[in-house]
């Protein structure tokens, strides 16, 4: 097995793990990862199964917070518990993908709605946000963004 580790969305591995049941596989990230341990990552379908409810970021009082769509339940702590327990059992990664626009996942790419629902901004999913303060110095992009060559061949230390 790979020394190298990097961490993938399990929907961009072909996991029907997302919200719908449905996968977003993209067979060049599992290509460009082939000799690395790839470590699946999914904090919702633990907690929330699938297919499940879909949920937002939503801006409420300054403070991004992730509820649900329809029962508008605010699930933030769960989710952030769940992240930390995964970053707890894989404290090292060389690089990191993960799926553009999810609330969990997106870098960048995440709508950021208002208590009334409307797209106020973009900006990171919940553990796309944790892992860009934990996983200091390595790469994390989506899917959107990845550059399959440069990540793959960038030198990693140790």
């Amino acid at each position: 097995m790979s020394s190298k580790k990097v961490i993938i969305s399990a929907c961009l591995l072909g996991e029907n793990c997302r919200y719908d049941g449905k996968t977003k596989k993209v067979n060049e990230i599992v290509e460009a990862f082939k000799e690395y341990e790839i470590i699946p990552f999914c904090p919702e379908s633990p907690i929330f199964g699938t297919p499940r409810e879909r949920i937002n970021v939503v801006e409420v009082n300054g403070k991004n917070r992730i509820v649900t769509d329809e029962t508008n339940i605010d699930v933030t702590k769960l989710l952030e518990d769940e992240i930390n327990s995964f970053i707890k059992s894989n404290p090292k990664a060389d690089a990191i993908v993960l799926k553009s626009k999810s609330p969990s996942c997106g870098v960048g790419t995440t709508p950021i709605l208002s208590e009334k629902k409307e797209i106020i901004k973009f900006g990171n999913g919940l553990a796309a946000e944790i892992f860009l303060n934990r996983y200091k110095g390595i790469k994390i992009e989506d899917e959107l963004n990845f550059d399959v060559m440069n990540l793959r061949n960038k030198k990693i230390r140790g």
